[in-house]
């Protein structure tokens, strides 16, 4: 039943017989060490001219050796082939000489090892050939695979789950599901050593006993390692890995082509007769010589100057455009303290920086010795059991255990009153009849009420007990921040009384928490409008509430837009528009004097406190406040608004350190932070009241300017500065910068501490500054960020015309012109600016317009199994967690996974190990994987999946070509390209922007020559974070719309900007030969 090669009884012709004698004698000539490389040729031409004169066979070696012996004696010869120096030929000798002693198990000849000599005929006869297909038996099934008996040979091997052969559409989630002990199958031998073998099945076509895949051992492959085969071979007993497929879970690479030399030399061996032609690495049995292109030399690779069609003469606004202006005066004090207190920010992280160097410094080479040593020095064994992972593989921050954080609370603030009480004691109560009047009236409603007055809660259930969706119609409410609208659903299905998901639900991005039952959705803003995207009636909406409509989000403005051309096409449909701040009049006049509900809010009088002097270093006047605030005044909470997760961080550990330095004399404080990539069930924390004789201080973002309602808090210490997200053209990315807040944040920050009673705010900035440096209203963000999203759904809408559409402050025209000349590049729009075929299905993905882009071109390439898995994982939060006081050991578990393609096969490496693991959360807690974000990552991917099933795309997996994955990713982020600088770093092809690989990233100290990111990190440097190293010929392939193949005769503008270093002093420091730099 096996296929094997012909017999070698059948007598071949003379020419050939001396062909395989030549190669044989090669073979013979290598184990001797003692001859030259010229003595070898010699010899290997002398051979060559016996028998083409009719000279037999040498060294006891048949004069017509099988197949399988010609097989191997090729694979000896390799070498001279391959045109090897002579250094490297001695190197393949001594590996010979090893291979020889050992036995070859990949290339087995019993007919030459019978025929006593020539040319490796002393492998293993009991292996069988690579790629050789067999029938077999299967002696026991896995979870993960499958071991298949060869009988002929006694032998077993691993079938991996990913190579059973499974029926059309089918997805095996063990190789139970698809075969069982004892069942006859054919398979092909994929990989095999002296103690293992790996087959696969569907390779093979279980009928006939056809080669499916005749092209998988068509190329030399090198081995590559999978951090995952340890576990996985732990469970398994045989290795299989997470790549599948292999045995020890590795996986296999094309081999590096031969250079310009090493053909020529090949080619002169052939001429001169002492290799056939047969015996050249490209020729094919049935095609002859096959010519491979010469490797070109490095390519130049230029930025396309034409404009789109339907952007002539608009596009240079783009180039000149600058990074939209969010602050009012560039020069002022809050302006200097906020690029100062970036400077200081900077300085501690590299302060941080230099102390992990010097713990990695300290770490000693040989981690073993401390324990084979009886007399170690003092914490060399305690260091070393740490690196080792046997103490706690993450421990918590000081500050964070002393103050309970970790500690498991419930969701959503804590009352005793039962919830009738609740909702009547709400300011919004005792305008229930007057807001139901209003609504019925009325086609639009403008309310103003503060947070926490019941506005969000109460108004949805007020509609449905009034009877406005008797006709099954529901009413939708939508929220900026996905926590937002899932704590708003959580309160009011208790409210309610019933389960989440059936008359209350929510849906958010990769989430959907609703059912047919459903009557009160509340969801974020972007969900309304992809909703808008399948049904531009929205006819399943009664009423619409556009909450915390004065955060101005990108998708709330374009909503406004919708929803205003909506209402005039139904005039049954509600619209209610709620904000927290004075600026009804606005929303009242764009919505065609809209009548306005005031909500009067349960405020008390609050003590605006300013500085005398502009404060340089926020963060630490901010601690200052805080202690002396707890120090000196009545009992209270503190709540403190900072920029980010960062500068939280570090503030509480500061101030955790100063309180503890006070001894314990000192009341105690609670130390929270709240910050939007906090865990829901952390954030919570922050409404359970302190405990007794303790006082609370709450570090927030904006996020609890008017999202989140805290009670008890009665001092606000505010630095007045916050993070807002700014689009700069040139570069085509957004980035978050710190910039002073405005008067009317200023105003809902002070706000906080008059909810409970009277209080205080601390503003530390002085009221000059308040009244000459700060914007009255925030500036919009669709006015500041990237529209390329927003642009792409709006033309998937029908909605062509963008510069006449009906924002209510329209984004700057420059900014929509950069965001339709990307979608144009990515081939999303046409010469006309119409969406295209594949415009419309990117759509579909509530993705980026890049990663949407690609998914598909993975489609057309045939990986979109792996492409699907690493786009999910771009769209969640780092996966890998590094504690500070185990970074070390993170860092030497993250670089099990490193792949030398870059970051982006490395997520996918990840992926695939923790799969084989059964996505074990115990896998994660070893190896520094964050659960949650796996688990989020796999939550997005299935969401994908089902779009992509919807739409009928064919999911097919690369295999282990990886090139097909890097290409298409690069067909997504073509624009995020960077070309090594020959002085340092790398400069981006766009703008010419030094930028550097981040220390994280898998290539980090490798420095390709191409590299694609994902995004740019401004820390210490401008860091490239999410690397692929790239073939810069894709880019031309991939994107001919923005790149084009440089003019040789002329030098780029690349080119032009690198700067040409001197090569007789490149190794000494930079100006070493001046006077002024030399010693003494």
């Amino acid at each position: 039943a096996a296929v094997t090669a012909p017999s070698p009884s059948s007598p071949p012709s003379s020419s050939l017989s001396s062909r395989r004698v030549c190669v044989t004698r090669v073979a013979v000539l290598l184990g001797r060490a003692e001859l030259t490389l010229p003595q070898l040729l010699r010899a290997v031409a002398r051979d060559a001219s016996d028998a083409r004169g009719g000279g037999g066979a040498r060294d006891g070696a048949s004069s017509a050796p099988s197949s399988s012996s010609s097989s191997s004696v090729t694979a000896a010869a390799a070498p001279v082939a391959m045109g090897l120096s002579a250094a490297a030929l001695a190197a393949h000798r001594s590996s010979t000489a090893g291979a020889a002693g050992r036995g070859s198990a990949a290339t087995p000849s019993a007919d030459a090892a019978a025929a006593g000599g020539g040319g490796g005929g002393d492998g293993d006869s009991d292996a069988p050939a690579l790629y050789s297909i067999h029938e077999g038996e299967i002696t026991k099934v896995m979870d993960f695979g499958a071991f298949v008996r060869l009988p002929r040979f006694g032998r077993e091997g691993l079938c991996h789950v990913t190579d059973i052969t499974k029926k059309a559409g089918q997805r095996l989630v063990t190789a139970k599901d698809a075969v069982e002990k004892g069942q006859r199958v054919k398979v092909k031998v994929i990989s095999v050593t002296a103690t293992k073998m790996s087959v696969s099945m569907r390779d093979v076509d279980q009928e006939t006993g056809a080669d499916i895949l005749p092209m998988r051992g068509k190329h030399l492959q090198a081995p590559r390692s999978n951090p995952s085969k340890d576990a996985a071979g732990a469970a398994g007993g045989a290795g299989a890995g997470a790549g599948g497929g292999l045995a020890a879970g590795e996986t296999f690479r094309v081999a590096k082509r031969m250079s310009s030399p090493e053909r020529w030399e090949a080619q002169q061996l052939i001429n001169s007769g002492v290799l056939p032609v047969e015996e050249y690495p490209t020729f094919d049995e049935d095609m002859g010589m096959v010519h491979v292109a010469e490797d070109a030399e490095e390519i130049e690779v230029e930025l396309r100057e034409e404009e789109p069609p339907f952007l002539a003469g608009q596009t240079r606004l783009t180039r000149e455009l600058s990074p939209i202006k969010v602050v009012k005066n560039p020069d002022g004090s809050l302006q200097r303290a906020a690029m100062t207190q970036s400077a200081l920010s900077k300085e501690r992280r590299e302060l941080r920086e230099a102390q992990r160097r010097e713990l990695l410094d300290s770490i000693p080479k040989d981690l073993s010795r401390p324990w084979i040593d009886p007399m170690p020095e003092d914490g060399e064994r305690h260091l070393a059991a740490e690196l080792y992972g046997l103490g706690a593989a993450h421990e918590e921050p000081e500050w964070k255990t002393a103050t309970g954080h970790t500690k498991a609370v419930a969701y959503g603030q804590q009352s005793k009153l039962p919830i009738k009480e609740q909702r009547e004691s709400l300011p919004i109560f005792a305008l229930r009849s007057q807001f139901i009047e209003a609504v019925m009236t009325n086609q639009v409603l403008i309310v103003i009420g503060e947070t926490g007055s019941g506005k969000t809660t109460q108004m949805t259930q007020y509609l449905v007990e009034a009877g406005i969706c008797r006709t099954g119609a529901m009413i939708g409410c939508t929220q900026p921040r996905r926590v937002a609208a899932m704590s708003v659903a959580k309160r009011v299905a208790e409210e309610v009384g019933c389960r989440l998901g059936q008359e209350v639900g929510y849906s958010i991005r990769f989430e959907d928490m609703t059912s047919s039952e459903t009557i009160i959705k509340y969801m974020t803003d972007g969900m309304l409008m992809r909703e808008y995207l399948m049904d531009n009636m929205l006819r399943r909406y009664k009423v619409i509430m556009l909450d915390e409509a004065h955060e101005r989000t990108i998708h709330t403005d374009v909503l406004f837009g919708l929803l205003k051309g909506l209402l005039r096409r139904r005039p049954d449909l509600k619209l209610i528009v709620t904000s927290a701040t004075l600026d009804a009049e606005k929303f009242s006049r764009y919505f065609l004097d809209a009548p306005i509900l005031p909500i009067p809010g349960r405020t008390h009088p609050v003590t605006i406190l300013y500085t005398k002097e502009p404060e340089t270093d926020y963060v630490d006047a901010a601690l200052i406040t805080v202690m002396q605030i707890h120090l000196s005044e009545p009992a209270g909470d503190i709540l403190v608004f900072l920029t980010g997760q960062e500068e939280i961080d570090g503030a509480c550990e500061i101030l955790y350190e100063r309180m503890k330095s006070l001894g314990k004399g000192v009341p105690p404080l609670m130390i929270l932070p709240v910050y939007g990539a906090l865990p829901a069930e952390m954030q919570s924390r922050i409404f359970e009241p302190a405990p007794p004789l303790t006082r609370k201080v709450i570090l927030a973002t904006n996020i609890a300017e008017a999202s989140l309602t805290i009670d008890g808090i009665y001092y606000v210490v505010d630095p007045g500065f916050c993070k807002q997200k700014v689009f700069n053209p040139k570069v085509g990315m957004d980035s978050l910068v710190v910039v002073p807040t405005s008067q009317a944040s200023a105003k809902q920050r002070a706000g906080r501490a008059g909810r409970t009673g009277p209080g205080k705010c601390y503003r530390l900035f002085t009221e000059a500054a308040y009244n000459s440096e700060m914007l009255p209203n925030s500036v919009p963000e669709i006015q500041r960020t990237n529209l390329s999203n927003v642009v792409l759904q709006l033309k998937a809408m029908g909605i062509n015309d963008l510069l006449h559409f009906d924002f209510m402050d329209p984004p700057p025209v420059q900014v929509l012109v950069s965001a339709m000349e990307s979608l144009y590049a990515l081939g999303a729009l046409d010469d006309e600016g119409l969406l295209t075929v594949i415009g419309r299905k990117m759509a579909e993905f509530p993705l980026e317009p890049n990663l949407s882009k690609i998914l598909l071109q993975s489609v057309e390439l045939g990986c979109a199994e792996e492409v699907l898995t690493i786009v999910s994982y771009l769209s969640v939060e780092n996966v890998f967690y590094r504690p500070k006081d185990k970074q070390a050991q993170a860092d030497q578990k993250k670089s099990r996974f490193h792949q030398p393609e870059g970051d982006h096969l490395t997520m996918l490496a990840v992926y695939e190990a923790w799969k084989a693991a059964k996505f074990s959360n115990a896998w994660c807690f070893e190896n520094f994987v964050q659960a949650r974000a796996m688990r989020r990552g796999q939550d997005v991917r299935k969401q994908l999946l089902g779009i992509c099933d919807r739409y009928k795309l064919d999911l097919r997996s690369a295999g282990r070509n990886y090139t097909l994955v890097r290409k298409a990713i690069t067909a997504g982020f073509f624009t995020n390209v960077a070309k090594k600088d020959p002085t340092e770093g790398y400069r981006t092809m766009v703008e010419g922007q030094p930028v550097y690989i981040h220390p994280s990233s898998a290539l980090f100290n490798k420095n390709p020559e191409w590299v694609i990111y994902h995004e740019l990190v401004l820390t210490t440097k401008e860091y490239m974070r999410n690397i692929m190293e790239i073939d810069p010929k894709w880019l031309i392939e991939l994107a001919p719309r923005f790149y084009a193949k440089g003019d040789p005769t002329h030098m780029s503008k690349r080119k032009r900007m690198e700067r040409i270093e001197p090569l007789y002093d490149r190794f000494n420091p930079p100006d070493s030969w001046r006077l002024s730099k030399r010693p003494g």
